[in-house]
């Protein structure tokens, strides 16, 4: 790959938010209706249903899957380089499973309900994700220095633990207040007014900038801590304020489309593929291609057993899986980037 210039910076973004932009136009244009955005400025007979359908339904759902995509493919990013790991992932690791605990608990104990006016359930989704982090951390380090490997079994534990913590709680609480959340713990993108969608693209926008200033001292800890400190990265407080930045855009996404796995593991390999290991690159290119992968796999969901909807993370799954075995594979169970 040619060094990165801020030419080459730029015109990758502007080709890929030009790819975003085509793309959700396209798929605002798609569903078992055959409302278009053509549609939108044509003169026809029910113009009205056309407005309702494509502004109110589909486009508020085509902006949230790519909010989420592009929160999980720069999570995604931030996590291999910052743990060494080209098979970490908010989902694998077991971050994801953290948060939509957390979430689930504002739900199941009518907290929202209580504190209306707090952003209660996106607070809880960030603690449950720091506090998976936190343990990871704590149980992968032996002599103060952190094993990148154990991760990974540590992670699908925790998810598993999650998992019938949450269908313990599930069998206890009335179900009228848990309606809908079996299908958000598959990982369904949400129908949300564009006020929520505002305040979260701000948030991510700020996360995903955060993670970007810190690409290149990624770039230094993707070639190793030792190396890293040599050069004058402080290793232990980009490790922080990178897993801190990526759990809470994680956590936001989580705490409204519910735990979509595999998002995080596969853009970041495509986005390197394209355009570089360069983190100052890499992580806005994840960003990007993640808000386009997940628009096309939540467009997908919707419309190919129509009128019935699958949830997206049945899709991503079937695509994630296969992928996370082909990689482990190559990678020879080793799991680094050497």
């Amino acid at each position: 790959m040619p060094p990165l210039t801020a030419r080459r910076l730029a015109l990758s973004v502007g080709l890929l938010a030009a790819a975003l932009l085509l793309g959700i136009a396209v798929c605002a244009s798609i569903g078992s209706s055959h409302y278009t955005l053509l549609d939108l400025v044509r003169s026809i007979p029910d113009r009205e249903i056309a407005e309702a359908t494509v502004l109110r339904v589909r486009l508020p759902r085509i902006l949230m899957a790519a909010l989420a995509g592009a929160a999980l493919g720069a999570s995604g990013a931030a996590f291999q380089a910052v743990l060494r790991n080209p098979l970490a992932d908010p989902y694998i690791l077991g971050v994801s499973g953290g948060a939509a605990l957390g979430a689930f608990l504002t739900t199941a104990l009518g907290l929202e309900a209580v504190l209306p006016a707090l952003p209660v359930r996106e607070a809880a989704a960030f603690l449950g994700a720091a506090a998976t982090v936190g343990i990871l951390f704590l149980l992968s380090s032996a002599r103060g220095r952190l094993v990148s490997y154990p991760m990974l079994l540590i992670g699908v534990i925790m998810n598993t633990v999650y998992l019938a913590l949450i269908l313990l709680i599930e069998t206890v609480v009335e179900f009228s207040r848990l309606h809908g959340v079996r299908l958000w713990m598959i990982g369904n993108i949400p129908i949300e007014g564009y006020d929520l969608i505002g305040a979260l693209s701000f948030v991510l926008v700020a996360g995903v900038a955060g993670l970007t200033l810190l690409g290149r001292d990624l770039n230094l800890m993707s070639a190793g801590e030792e190396a890293a400190r040599s050069l004058g990265v402080t290793v232990e407080r980009t490790r922080v304020v990178t897993v801190l930045l990526a759990s809470l855009i994680t956590a936001l996404m989580v705490s409204v489309a519910g735990p979509i796995g595999f998002v995080g593991l596969i853009v970041p390999h495509a986005a390197r593929l394209m355009f570089g290991p360069d983190h100052r690159l890499l992580v806005p290119a994840a960003a990007l291609t993640g808000a386009c992968f997940l628009i096309a796999a939540d467009t997908a969901a919707r419309t190919m057993m129509a009128p019935t909807e699958l949830p997206v993370g049945v899709i991503t799954a079937l695509l994630g899986g296969p992928f996370f075995l082909w990689l482990y594979r190559r990678q020879g169970g080793g799991g680094y980037f050497e």
